[in-house]
């Protein structure tokens, strides 16, 4: 098995670098925010206040492997530490899991939603 194939949601994002200022008013991990904000759009959260809402609605799940020492992040945090994050290398972040984890189905069709894949 290769390093890509085992390689997990925190693994993979946990390359891309911190693009904020450290200073006191950074309250919460880097890591935090990015796997709640992917695991919330996973499950359809559209825009920051749903993905802090989706936090906060499964902070004692997040709590099994995120450290959350501040809590769940404002949708205000969320929106902020995109707007800094370099789009590129989120994106390489992503397919790197996704490519970990997905299935290889060769030449298959793939319904989604009713559509053709």
């Amino acid at each position: 098995m290769s390093q890509l194939e085992s390689l997990t949601l925190i693994e993979s994002l946990s390359h891309i670098n911190d693009p904020r200022r450290d200073h006191a008013t950074k309250h919460h991990k880097l890591i935090d925010i990015l796997v709640i904000a992917v695991c919330a759009t996973i499950c359809g959260a559209d825009g920051w206040e749903e993905i802090a809402e989706f936090g906060e609605a499964k902070q004692e799940w997040f709590k099994e492997f995120l450290e959350l020492p501040n809590g769940i992040p404002s949708d205000d945090t969320f929106g902020r530490v995109f707007q800094l994050l370099k789009p590129a290398e989120f994106q390489q972040a992503l397919l790197d899991w996704v490519r970990a984890v997905a299935v290889p189905v060769g030449s298959k069709l793939i319904n989604v939603d009713g559509k053709h894949v």
